[in-house]
């Protein structure tokens, strides 16, 4: 029986497939595979930017200063535009990503300042080696055209430019080998993602994967062959004529270069039916098809659109006044493969870096179809090339369909927007998901009570560690709505990060844990008398309040923002424009409001605002309590919007105030506070605090185990 032979390509879908099917069935544990595609992913970086420094530097010194100069004047300017016009395009991306309800753990990116657009430091290389170094891929395309200009008038440098090709053949072959591994690394990537990822998280994908082909069918059979048919003597049937060959030949081979002897024998014979056909003519695009290779393509640009995707599907969207940073670094980043622009840009945009992964699992489907369209760039940039040199393109008919791309793209991105709101089935399942949570820690014997009677005034005055110990119960109280620390789960059973806490205490000094709901204010004379050993939930420390309560040592810091409504993230995305309004109303805790809110809420905003003390975030986020923004802790806000979706934590730019948190402990009981403070250290070191964190607050929900 013969051997069923598949191309690479399908070996590539075929490892995809099996890699979800892999990570659906087994589940968590696929997450391993993660250092597999990591190291893929590695692999596929490790060539790109030496590719770019030297496949640049050599493919410009090797022309002469005459043709280096209508490339300048006619090939530049024209890829300079196609870019513009498909960066401008994808801005109207994000009119198909509905409007679905959606919220989220704690993510860094809230408390990372976005970086201003500085094009000095971004594009000029003050040190090439560090911008190597650093993968600052602009400052390394700006230094590599820089140096292949100037090897233009350079003497004696045939031996130099057959180095840089040896050298440049060579990556390609390095990175021809790496794409042997696809499969492996596809696999890996997708076992792992489909085994981690929950099931909204692909829903969402298939989002980027609908709006991604929208853009591309525009782009592919509008925009590009319209710019030719609309300004140039030649028709749209020419055009797509012209390219369907290469185009089909590409998305079969996977890559454009092996259709570019194709592009340009088709191309001089189009120009040869209309009499066009003169050396110049002939000549611009024996130069500008090769040469535009070396840039990056439409094809490779409308990859860049997934950062609009990304920062939808974190809840973060990119501010109109970051799309012209988002044009212009998407543009120079592309000189890059995705694998070093986009890991790029999420960090330039304060994205989660594991959104790349994301990115991967659907390049598998977009590849192909990003050749397709950067085979039409090049075909179209070589019938505009030869025309233009020849004096026959009509420029206005060029920003005609630059004005009805523009047009076009934002009718059918709201188009597609309205269709995939009422088809994609979509329920949030972000409360159902945090009240399930399980514990990560567990204690043998674990109860709910009601407040304990005070200890008798023997038991009273010995250590409360030897008191914990015969008694073989350590007694904790916890308060109402201190999510995510302390709070009923949806089985009943109180959960959290501190409930977790103390359950790895009763287990280290094997005792039973007794669980006790006390008010705030009944919480210190409840530790004096005995009735619990410990207080916790998330209890901030303030100078007066240790005048009250016996605090440990600090085992966590919060960063202070604002809970506001979903469609008033943007007011308040910056100190600059929080002051801006008038008649501003800040609900601020009431337990904290006088120590903590008040006064910081004052010193960014002024005396002008009317501060609103509430009791519960609870009263805010059900419209009991009207205010414009509650203040509140990036964390614990987090966690609420999970149970109330249509708010949102902002950490405005300029706002950079943290709060301690400790746990509360019974006055005059100096060895149990030692003991509690070394305790904390020994954990903290042992890693279980970065676990609870990771767990509870960011939301990592692959459940830890106990020690």
């Amino acid at each position: 029986m013969a051997i069923i032979k598949i191309t690479p390509f399908q070996r590539v879908v075929l490892s995809l497939v099996l890699g979800i099917v892999f990570g659906v069935i087994i589940g968590e544990p696929a997450g391993k595979l993660d250092i597999v595609g990591d190291a893929y992913i590695r692999l596929l970086q490790m060539t790109v930017l030496p590719y770019i420094l030297f496949s640049l530097i050599g493919g410009l010194g090797r022309l002469d200063m005459d043709m280096a100069r209508r490339i300048g004047v006619a090939g530049a300017g024209l890829i300079l535009f196609l870019w513009a016009t498909t960066m401008v395009g994808l801005l109207a991306m994000p009119f198909a990503f509905p409007d679905w309800t959606s919220a989220s753990f704690f993510s860094s990116s809230l408390i990372s300042q976005p970086a201003s657009f500085d094009p000095l430091t971004l594009y000029i290389p003050a040190n090439p080696f560090r911008s190597l170094a650093n993968t600052t891929v602009p400052a390394v395309v700006v230094f590599s055209i820089g140096t292949g200009v100037a090897l233009i008038s350079v003497a004696n440098k045939d031996g130099l430019l057959l180095i840089l090709q040896n050298v440049s053949d060579a990556l390609m072959r390095i990175a021809s080998f790496v794409a042997k591994l696809a499969p492996i690394g596809i696999f890996a990537l997708s076992a792992a993602a489909a085994g981690t990822l929950d099931i909204q998280s692909l829903a969402r994908l298939q989002v980027y994967l609908w709006v991604y082909a929208g853009a591309w069918l525009v782009l592919t059979f509008f925009t590009l062959p319209m710019f030719v048919a609309w300004a140039t003597p030649f028709s749209y049937r020419e055009v797509m004529k012209d390219a369907r060959t290469a185009m089909v030949t590409s998305f079969a081979a996977g890559t454009v270069l092996v259709v570019l002897p194709m592009i340009v024998e088709r191309s001089k014979a189009l120009l040869a039916k209309h009499g066009m056909d003169d050396r110049e003519a002939c000549t611009a695009v024996d130069v500008l098809v090769p040469t535009a290779y070396s840039f990056p393509s439409v094809g490779t640009l409308l990859g860049i659109g997934f950062i609009l995707f990304a920062g939808w599907f974190v809840g973060s969207p990119l501010d109109i006044a970051q799309y012209p940073g988002f044009v212009v670094t998407g543009a120079v980043s592309a000189f890059g493969t995705m694998a070093v622009a986009l890991p790029f840009m999420l960090d330039y945009f304060h994205l989660p870096s594991d959104m790349f992964q994301l990115y991967l699992l659907g390049s598998v489907m977009t590849a192909r179809f990003a050749t397709v369209l950067a085979t039409m760039h090049a075909v179209v940039i070589s019938l505009l090339g030869a025309s233009m040199m020849l004096g026959k393109v009509r420029k206005i008919g060029l920003l005609q369909v630059l004005s009805a791309t523009v047009m076009v793209m934002t009718l059918f991105m709201w188009g597609l927007g309205i269709l995939l709101t009422n088809v994609i089935p979509y329920k949030y399942t972000g409360y159902e998901s945090f009240v399930s949570m399980l514990p990560m820690e567990q204690v043998t014997h674990e109860r709910a009570v009601e407040m304990p009677e005070k200890l008798s005034g023997d038991l009273l005055g010995q250590p409360r560690l030897a008191v914990i110990k015969e008694r073989g119960t350590l007694r904790v109280g916890y308060p109402a709505d201190a999510l995510p620390f302390a709070f009923r789960g949806e089985q009943g059973h109180v959960v959290g990060y501190d409930i977790d806490l103390m359950r790895v205490l009763a287990r280290k000094l094997d005792v039973g844990l007794d669980l006790v709901r006390v008010k705030k204010a009944q919480a210190g004379a409840a530790l004096n008398e005995g009735r619990i050993d410990v207080f916790v939930g998330a209890l901030i420390v303030t100078t007066r309040r240790a005048q009250e309560w016996n605090f440990s040592q600090p085992y966590l810091y919060e960063h202070i923002g604002f809970v506001v409504q979903d469609y008033r993230r943007t007011e308040f995305s910056s100190l600059d424009r929080i002051r801006a309004t008038r008649q501003l109303r800040i609900g601020a805790l009431r337990a904290l409001n006088d120590t903590l809110y008040g006064p910081l809420v004052r010193e960014y905003l002024g005396d002008d605002v009317e501060i609103v003390p509430i009791d519960s975030p609870r009263d805010y986020m059900t419209g009991k309590v009207d205010v414009d923004a509650m203040v509140y802790t990036a964390e614990s806000g987090s966690a609420w919007t999970l149970v109330y979706p249509d708010y949102s934590v902002v950490v405005p730019q300029g706002m950079s105030s943290k709060v301690a948190v400790g746990l509360v402990l019974p006055n005059r009981q100096a060895d149990f506070e030692s003991f509690i403070n070394l305790w904390l250290e020994v954990e903290d070191t042992g890693g279980l605090l970065e676990r609870l964190e990771k767990y509870w607050i960011y939301g990592n929900t692959k459940k830890g185990e106990g020690k």
